[in-house]
């Protein structure tokens, strides 16, 4: 007896809850194929970042998304030994190039490791969620 309440209880709620449900958004659009020349996040974020004469000069720490939904900035984390006495700076999406070197995404950026050492450094502030100039 008390499983068939609460059956009907929960049927009653959940036909409530659909007629309360909003019918006026409009259909999202959904694609039906990727874009051919898209590449994932992956591709990008956690990856190194070399100068043109093949040296590493840092790595892909985060990507700033504008409020079009576009990627306008990099967060490249340079210099440092396993992570300590890294410094974070921002740069402009398409300063950095991405390559396809064996089957792998392999990003290159016109600059030195001590042009972006002498770089404004910035912050992650995780209760803003926001990057900041670095208070050191």
């Amino acid at each position: 007896m008390f499983k068939t309440v609460f059956i009907a209880a929960a049927l009653t709620l959940l036909s409530l809850s659909a007629k309360a449900a909003p019918t006026d958004f409009p259909n999202a659009h959904i694609w039906n194929a990727v874009p051919q020349d898209a590449v994932t996040i992956t591709d990008w974020y956690k990856q190194n970042v070399y100068d043109p004469n093949d040296n590493k000069i840092g790595e892909v720490m985060d990507m700033l998304v504008d409020k079009s939904g576009q990627v306008s900035a990099l967060i490249v984390g340079v210099g440092g030994f396993l992570g300590v006495g890294e410094k974070d700076v921002v740069v402009p999406f398409g300063e950095v190039h991405a390559t396809v070197r064996d089957k792998k995404v392999y990003l290159i950026m016109n600059t030195t490791k001590d042009s972006l050492k002498e770089a404004t450094g910035f912050q992650y502030e995780g209760n803003t969620t926001k990057w900041v100039p670095d208070r050191h």
